[in-house]
């Protein structure tokens, strides 16, 4: 009786952590399917953009799929006040961006989404920019967010994140997490302030929508003057 009452116990224990390691899921797919396509492209020269338009569907698609696991992150109101704070705090991150190129340091190649480099016709390239600029303001900052912001900083606080109310603050999971998400990019001293941005964001309103409008902000500044100024290195 002991035996099996144990046995049963064990049983138990193990589905329930199943069980909590499929809410990593929606969490992470998206982040590690982007990432794995990125990490694949130097493998494909000449297909970059084709690899890119299939990542953004791919990692589009995962998000959608799982919505319903965010709805409770993205759900809480943020006031009119708010939304200008995320305006003017994914604008704050833009310049920071951009000015410091010849000053900070780099990880790994310099690379960047050419529009012009892929053989395709002049009247063409206009549609590649606008998809790039699609995808970086529509698919990057869910899935940025939806990963560092609600899943990683929770994390970072307990294991079991889902009881961690989203914007929990600690000094621990705050400096990691936006170290992490710094060292996500290879602009990575501009990636730990944009990450600390974000983060304050989250912390203070207790919901994504005002750190996804401020990362898309940042995304969409950005594409446009990488698209004035043909400055594709920062793609």
């Amino acid at each position: 009786m002991l035996a099996k009452q144990k046995s049963f116990r064990v049983k138990l224990h193990d589905q329930t952590q199943t069980f909590s390691r499929s809410l990593w899921l929606p969490y992470l797919c998206p982040f590690l399917a982007f990432i794995a396509l990125t990490l694949a492209a130097p493998c494909f020269p000449g297909w970059e953009h084709l690899l890119y338009f299939i990542k953004i569907l791919i990692t589009g698609g995962l998000l959608w799929f799982w919505r319903e696991s965010y709805a409770m992150d993205i759900a809480p109101r943020v006031t009119p006040a708010g939304y200008l704070a995320a305006v003017a705090a994914g604008l704050l991150v833009l310049p920071v961006w951009i000015l410091p190129e010849a000053f900070f340091p780099w990880l790994g190649a310099e690379g960047g989404f050419n529009p012009y480099a892929f053989g395709w016709p002049p009247t063409a390239v206009p549609a590649l920019i606008a998809l790039r600029i699609a995808g970086a303001v529509l698919v990057v900052p869910v899935m940025e967010e939806i990963f560092w912001r609600s899943f990683v900083l929770r994390y970072l606080v307990h294991p079991n994140f889902s009881k961690v109310p989203l914007g929990t603050f600690t000094w621990f999971s705050f400096c990691l997490g936006v170290i992490m998400f710094g060292l996500e990019h290879r602009r990575w001293i501009q990636g730990i302030i944009a990450g600390s941005v974000y983060a304050l964001l989250v912390i203070q309103q207790k919901s994504l929508r005002g750190s996804i409008i401020a990362h898309a902000t940042t995304n969409l500044g950005l594409g446009v003057y990488v698209a004035a100024t043909q400055s594709w290195g920062f793609w």
